[in-house]
């Protein structure tokens, strides 16, 4: 599945300094590590935007989590602090060989893994998450179009959990939280001595396809917001049709959408600025070893 054993594996929190259950869940590991010590690789924390942080803010000057883009990271002009950190960082995560990106959400994402590629390891990485915990869903992102810090290294993930405002814990997402990561570690234990974990041969995968934004007027002021129906139901099918926004005069805007779609990241607060309320994704079963969609 992978050329070499896995030597390294980095855990990062606090891309966006608002997203707590990352910070404290890094932390944590940091300040216990007695746990992280019984395995034979090296694991390694990082507090990714201690600014941030320390601002209770997603980013000081820029998104850091797009930051990552080859082209920005070789670019000696950008010297903001995010464009400073990410050239940091990636120096930093050089010779890691697995990246787990600690993120959370105010979308009902649940318990999300984001792959890092579609390789072949991550992606029986992700069928095996699946399997032990019923909750994970498996998104899979066109990483190219969007170099991020789990781009940083082939192999790895972001987990992504929800809901949960910024700025506070929940002790429920924290803890799975904390599972997953384990099981992750685990997982590679197993690989790195020649006992791979068993996991399925197939896995769902919503596929994004599209970002939409909330309905506004010329001037890009809001004229509506995410229906109630639609509010907090990350996943569930949008049939042609289906209630989708509703104005603030009471008026409700249907899906004219003619394909059913699966709506992720509805209403996540960091994205009002990015004029993204929801993104639509596929429900496919992928093959774990091609990654290619099953036929039919």
């Amino acid at each position: 599945m992978i050329a070499k054993p896995i030597e390294k594996i980095a855990i990062v929190g606090g891309t966006h300094g608002n997203e707590l259950t990352g910070v404290y869940v890094v932390e944590k590991l940091a300040r216990f590590p007695e746990r992280l010590a019984q395995y034979s690789f090296e694991v390694v924390t990082l507090l990714a935007n201690p600014q941030a942080v320390a601002a209770n803010r997603r980013y000081v000057d820029r998104d850091l989590n797009r930051s990552f883009d080859n082209d920005d990271l070789a670019n000696p002009v950008l010297t903001g602090y995010e464009d400073s950190r990410a050239k940091e960082i990636a120096q930093a995560l050089k010779h890691v060989d697995l990246i787990i990106d600690l993120h959370s959400s105010t979308s009902q994402m649940g318990l999300t893994i984001l792959p890092a590629s579609t390789h072949p390891f991550n992606l029986r990485l992700s069928a095996y998450l699946s399997q032990i915990h019923p909750d994970v869903r498996i998104c899979g992102l066109n990483n190219a179009e969007n170099p991020m810090l789990r781009s940083l290294s082939p192999l790895g993930c972001t987990i992504e959990v929800g809901a949960v405002a910024q700025g506070i814990l929940d002790a429920d997402l924290f803890a799975k939280t904390e599972l997953l990561i384990y099981a992750v570690l685990d997982y590679v234990a197993a690989m790195n001595a020649g006992t791979p974990l068993p996991a399925p041969d197939e896995v769902t995968v919503y596929k994004t396809l599209t970002s939409i934004d909330y309905p506004r007027d010329t001037a890009g002021k809001l004229q509506g917001m995410i229906h109630p129906h639609r509010q907090f139901q990350d996943y569930q099918p949008l049939h042609p049709g289906d209630p989708l926004f509703v104005t603030f005069m009471g008026e409700t805007i249907p899906y004219a959408g003619t394909d059913t779609v699966y709506p992720i990241f509805i209403n996540e607060a960091a994205y009002y600025e990015k004029g993204i309320a929801m993104t639509f994704t596929d429900k496919q079963q992928w093959q774990v070893e091609t990654g290619v969609a099953s036929l039919g």
